[in-house]
């Protein structure tokens, strides 16, 4: 406990500080300031929504030292599995890579299907975070487990790009990820082709089926929205009584992130700079509820398809007003969120598996010595009980 002079000491020097810093906050205050004219009022429409999600890495973690594997599940806001694989850290890429395809060479997979029309043959290639199968091999020490999740990642854009590109649509179809429209996994310009290769596609069946499909990504977190938050509601963007949107120009979205490639989009596409190999949306923040407190999401918009912003956001309005459990956040999205989790009792009969796996493996005396982890409980939490 610190002593009462030592708070009113630390108090004075808060307030001094706060005070020295306070250019600060007008300076962010100014800049959103800027997007005010912009604010838009977001009217309700009706279109077939579908969402398109991976299920949460941290739901989905199987481990039992020195075992660790990681279930890679796809699915859609109807409970469709899309995708459904399990990996390890020390699964050969190589071979990973040989069973998205046939014997024939023929895609068998949607991530198969991406890579095939990106040029590549192996996951290395598509993405250099996936290490190569030889490495895993040779010195599985030194690669780092993180690229399950990279694979994962890569299966819920292949995804995303299979439903697209090769799928065909009955109806407008507004298609929602989790997340922005954005990426680093893939390698050089992959990105951007496929990007391309899906603007190509919704082109095409609105020609020729005189179908919209729409692409948008709604993220749960964004530097975007904790930077200009409390300048939003100085300044009352969103007032209440209504659902609004406003866009976000790049040179804000560049103040908010570290690497400023991040907010460079198809726009720049002809310039004389880099090109934009990671983004494939243009941000709006939006709040679909009616109150000033409601909650404000960021949401990325195909660039492709941002002069239809207006028409987007009512049907996202009109999936976001019955979010639940989540308010006024698109149902679609939590609904493919609850049939993709692998939690609670699903989870305990996978884990079960993973013990049963080992003692099978074990000679038959051994067996035991798994049952005495498998119920273990660690006495010292009873401290906190």
């Amino acid at each position: 406990m610190l002593d009462t002079d030592t708070l009113v000491e630390l108090r004075d020097m808060i307030t001094e500080r706060a005070k020295a810093d306070i250019r600060l906050l007008d300076e962010i205050c100014a800049e959103i300031r800027q997007v005010k004219p912009e604010v838009k009022k977001i009217q309700p429409r009706s279109v077939t929504a579908v969402s398109l999600v991976a299920s949460d890495g941290g739901n989905n973690k199987l481990a039992f030292d020195p075992f660790f594997m990681q279930l890679v599940r796809v699915t859609d806001s109807y409970g469709k599995n899309l995708c459904l694989d399990v990996v390890s850290p020390s699964t050969d890429t190589d071979e990973l890579s040989r069973r998205q395809f046939g014997d024939d060479g023929t895609p068998k997979t949607a991530l198969g299907k991406m890579m095939r029309d990106l040029g590549v043959d192996t996951l290395h290639e598509l993405s250099g975070m996936i290490p190569y199968g030889e490495k895993i091999r040779n010195k599985p020490d030194s690669v780092k487990p993180g690229w399950v999740l990279v694979y994962r990642d890569l299966c819920e854009w292949a995804v995303l790009y299979e439903r697209i590109v090769y799928d065909s649509f009955a109806t407008n179809t507004l298609v929602v990820r989790d997340g922005q429209l954005r990426c680093k996994l893939f390698s050089k310009d992959l990105f951007i082709t496929v990007r391309k290769n899906i603007e190509n596609a919704i082109q095409k069946i609105y020609k020729e089926d005189r179908r919209k499909v729409f692409l948008v990504g709604v993220a749960k977190h964004s530097k975007v929205i904790d930077r200009y938050r409390l300048a939003m509601g100085i300044e009352d963007i969103f007032p209440g009584g209504e659902p609004w949107y406003v866009p976000i120009p790049r040179n804000l979205e560049a103040k908010a992130y570290i690497w400023e490639e991040y907010a460079k989009g198809r726009e720049v596409e002809g310039e004389d700079t880099e090109a934009p190999k990671f983004v494939a949306g243009d941000m709006f923040l939006v709040r679909f509820g009616k109150r000033s407190g409601d909650p404000v999401w960021a949401v990325d918009v195909f660039s492709e398809q941002k002069q239809h912003a207006q028409e987007i956001f009512g049907y996202l309005l009109n999936d976001a007003i019955n979010g639940f459990p989540v308010p006024f956040y698109p149902l679609c999205l939590q609904k493919a969120h609850e049939h993709a989790q692998i939690v609670d009792f699903d989870l305990e009969i996978f884990q079960d598996q993973i013990f049963n796996s080992v003692i099978k493996m074990l000679p038959a005396n051994k067996g035991r010595a798994v049952d005495s982890i498998r119920f273990y409980t660690d006495l010292s939490q009873r401290r906190y009980e």
